[in-house]
């Protein structure tokens, strides 16, 4: 029987099923857009039970659309938005309160505070984090005290956290399995990436039971079946990893040194480290690659807020576009931006500032200004901020990167490609396959069961589709020096 491995790739703005086959090749693709809730300003939620729903219904979809049955899949494998959070009931399987995403501010003041206290190289050393609303530890705190009676049923063992891995494992399983991986894991504020493990001290200062906690494994093997009922065959589930680790496996950057960017919402720019975690000096987050075969990866990474959300919100809030398709011509529209700078911090600045007081900036407007240098300079905020990260890996890391390998949304805008490029003056390569989140997952559950005999028959089969390379003439130099003087303008811009 012809097998095949099915994605569920979970994201911020949809959810998404890809099957591939053995050259790692698109089968069939189902998506659907969920509802994005915005109770105050800097909160964003979900409903988890959407995000479920939606998910189940592409993961049927795409097995149809390719005329399989479950029998001729071999393995899912599961990539998330990482941070965000869910608690909920383990009796009725229930979330307790919307999930709380990755790009909420509303733990701001209490991250304040930690820093504040001192806690700061601590956390550091143990998690290879920064202090930051962003990550899951300081919303799960804020769910038990905000919800009436969840800290009482959380010290009770009543309930069950879990970043989005863990709520899709646990319905696609009817409650039987509360597992997640070792990169998420790394995302939570809570796990100890040397010790690989639940770290007690941080729990106990965030205030978050270990009970509900999930059981933490391998990014590749087989931790469970689909419950009966969901499909017509149960099927293997046998890969996780957080969205950006699993984009760095599919992009098979899998050598210290390689490095990657993915053009999403934000925009995450990862590299490589090897098999110890770099404490960083600039700000960047070191954080687990994937662990394969019982082997641990590490990686240095920069996380970028707003990258394609800037595009949006040109889209939505402006209106000056009525498809985020459209971008890429009404910024050709004008021969340069015209003097005008977008720095999009519109949820603070991430990495290398980490300014949650940071707010979007629009500087450099004159009386000639239009429409298409506002969208240019959009666009090129973009590369501006992934230059920032790529700087900062360099002075950590001391190497010299080769070339950097690009993905998501926004790397089909080959404007955008050329002016990173130009910026960082290396090549830029594209592959031929862009759902490389997708297919990292793919390829992590299809290493579990068997259906890819290793790493190496993996690597011979990334190809690209197409490289750019730096333009030698383009005046750099005085673009990022007023770069920097804008995003300078942006920092700390609201105060507490």
């Amino acid at each position: 029987m012809n097998q095949f491995i099915l994605a569920l790739d979970q994201g911020t703005t949809s959810s998404r099923a890809i099957i591939f086959d053995r050259q790692g090749t698109v089968v069939a693709l189902a998506q659907k857009e969920f509802k994005q809730y915005y109770p105050k300003p800097g909160w964003v939620e979900h409903d988890p039970e959407e995000i479920w729903r939606t998910q189940y219904e592409v993961a049927r979809e795409a097995i149809q659309k390719a005329g399989l049955t479950a029998q001729q899949i071999a393995a899912i494998g599961i990539t998330n938005q990482r941070e965000t959070t869910v608690v909920w009931d383990k009796s009725t399987g229930k979330p307790i309160f919307n999930a709380i995403v990755w790009q909420d501010r509303r733990t701001s003041a209490y991250c304040d505070q930690l820093k504040k206290e001192g806690h700061g190289p601590t956390i550091q050393e143990k998690t290879g984090l920064v202090i930051d609303a962003y990550f899951s530890g300081t919303k799960i705190r804020w769910i038990l005290d905000q919800v009436e009676g969840a800290r009482k049923l959380a010290n009770e063992g009543k309930l069950a956290f879990g970043t989005i891995d863990s709520w899709l494992i646990w319905n696609l399983t009817k409650g039987a399995s509360h597992v997640t991986d070792v990169t998420n894991a790394s995302r939570t504020l809570l796990y100890n990436i040397r010790k690989l493990q639940w770290d007690e001290e941080l729990s106990a200062l965030l205030e978050v039971p270990s009970t509900i906690l999930p059981q933490v494994k391998s990014s590749s093997e087989l931790y469970a079946h689909t419950a009966e009922g969901l499909f017509d065959a149960k099927i293997p589930i046998a890969g996780i990893a957080g969205d950006q680790q699993a984009a760095l496996f599919g992009q098979m950057c899998t050598q210290p040194g390689m490095i990657k960017n993915t053009y999403g919402t934000g925009s995450f720019v990862v590299l490589n480290t090897g098999d110890t975690p770099i404490t960083s000096k600039n700000n960047l987050l070191s954080t687990i690659a994937w662990q394969v075969n019982g082997k641990t990866q590490y990686a240095l990474e920069g996380s970028i807020f707003i990258a394609g959300a800037i595009v949006q919100w040109l889209r939505d809030g402006l209106g000056i576009i009525k498809s985020s398709a459209e971008v890429e011509k009404l910024a050709l529209s004008v021969e340069d931006n015209g003097g005008v700078y977008v720095v999009p911090a519109l949820t603070g600045l991430g990495a290398p500032h980490w300014d949650q007081y940071a707010r979007g900036v629009i500087i450099g407007i004159t009386r000639g200004t239009t429409a298409g240098h506002i969208a240019r300079a959009a666009v090129e905020s973009i590369a501006y901020q992934a230059l920032d990260v790529l700087r900062a890996m360099q002075a950590e890391a001391g190497i010299t990167f080769k070339e950097l390998r690009v993905d998501g949304g926004a790397s089909a805008n080959d404007m955008l490609m050329q002016f990173q490029s130009d910026l960082l003056h290396i090549p830029v390569v594209r592959p031929k396959i862009m759902e490389t989140t997708a297919l990292g997952a793919a390829y992590l559950a299809g290493l579990a069961v068997g259906y890819w005999e290793s790493v190496e028959e993996l690597e011979s089969q990334w190809a690209m589709e197409k490289t750019f390379s730096p333009n030698r003439d383009a005046d750099t130099d005085t673009f990022i020096k007023y770069w920097d003087k804008a995003v300078e303008k942006s920092k700390n811009w609201i105060e507490e």
